[in-house]
């Protein structure tokens, strides 16, 4: 217990006994480049954090600067209330990593890596349960070259949890896995938040996100574009009205029908393929009213509205106003940061 009047441990063990990270104006440079451009976020003890961006944006930097592999060039970090690189041999006990890559020699199965694995720790979990716990129990004697993509996701999560961590650092969880083994594997992340391990995952997966995400931040440039949770983040977007017709629309008629559903600004555009479209430069949220005029006047027609979805955009559509150049550049394999095409990533 900390007496009432030590001021000068309080605030920061009150600090630590909340928050899990805590990142400050954190600054990266690689030469003359800058990753991140002062970086600030929180990640609260027992929640799940996803840190979104397209590729380049400063997350693995970040994620980096956590795990005390590289070091900021401004600002600060601390994890479990420790200086990830000074304190390092201390935190990585408390710290358990799942990595797209894993570096697993391809002669050893998994149960001879998670009984290696286990030596590094003083109260290790059981190598055996947590092949049950990850559904690799008729995998046990496999040799890893043998084991297919989400098997080998799969042991890389049973090895994040052999140490029993306080914080689990998630990359990429589920890529490589079939449905089944993909939602087996959110149930299981699920559990683990529940039960009060802070979980920070880095994923393009963005229905994982959706589902289990107490708080998402979004990186851009090196930059944050957005905080919150994933309703505040859907929420903060443009309202949006899409629908199906039973028929096409041709440019008359989807000017007569922007008219009747508000004029002004708004327009009606392709939202996909076939008859699909979307309500464009809506002020405020859709009322009834709107939902009425569109009605009545496919009624008039002879038109039948078979789809119809009115609220917030999805958190794939948010993340997409919020980054879409970037992510357009990804595509084409330009790098973000100086426009340049990466001919190495596009060979």
């Amino acid at each position: 217990m900390i007496a009432p009047g030590d001021a000068a441990a309080g605030p920061a063990a009150s600090t630590d006994a909340v928050l899990a990270v805590v990142a400050r104006d954190v600054r990266k440079r690689y030469g003359k480049r800058e990753i991140l451009t002062g970086l600030t976020f929180d990640v609260r003890r027992g929640e799940l954090f996803a840190l979104l961006g397209p590729n380049g944006a400063g997350k693995t930097s970040t994620v980096e600067i956590i795990e005390g592999y590289r070091r900021v060039d401004g600002g600060s970090v601390r994890v479990l209330g420790l200086d990830p690189v000074k304190d390092g041999a201390r935190l990585r006990p408390r710290i358990g990593l799942m990595l797209q890559e894993g570096g697993i020699d391809n002669r050893t199965t998994p149960r001879e890596v998670l009984r290696l694995y286990a030596r590094f720790y003083r109260d290790p979990e059981d190598p055996d349960r947590l092949l049950e716990l990850v559904d690799l129990e008729r995998a046990a004697g496999t040799r890893f070259r043998r084991l297919s993509g989400g098997e080998k996701q799969r042991l890389g999560l049973a090895l994040a949890l052999i140490g029993r961590p306080e914080l689990l650092v998630l990359d990429e969880p589920t890529a490589g896995m079939d449905p089944a083994a993909k939602q087996a594997t959110r149930d299981r992340i699920a559990a683990l938040r529940a039960a009060g391990t802070t979980i920070l995952l880095t994923t393009h997966e963005l229905g994982d996100v959706e589902r289990l995400a107490d708080r998402v931040a979004v990186l851009d440039r090196g930059r944050l574009v957005a905080l919150g949770t994933p309703a505040e983040l859907t929420g903060a977007g443009a309202p949006r009205v899409r629908f199906r017709l039973s028929a096409p629309l041709d440019a008359a008629d989807a000017a007569a029908m922007a008219a009747a559903a508000g004029g002004g600004a708004v327009r009606i555009v392709a939202a996909g393929p076939g008859a699909q479209y979307e309500l464009e430069g809506l002020a405020e949220a859709a009322d009834p009213r709107l939902v009425v005029a569109l009605a009545g006047w496919c009624a008039e027609r002879g038109l039948l509205i078979t789809e119809l979805r009115v609220g917030a955009a999805s958190l794939e559509e948010r993340y997409l106003e919020l980054v879409g150049e970037d992510v357009a550049a990804e595509a084409e394999g330009i790098d973000q940061a100086t426009g340049v095409a990466d001919v190495e990533g596009a060979a």
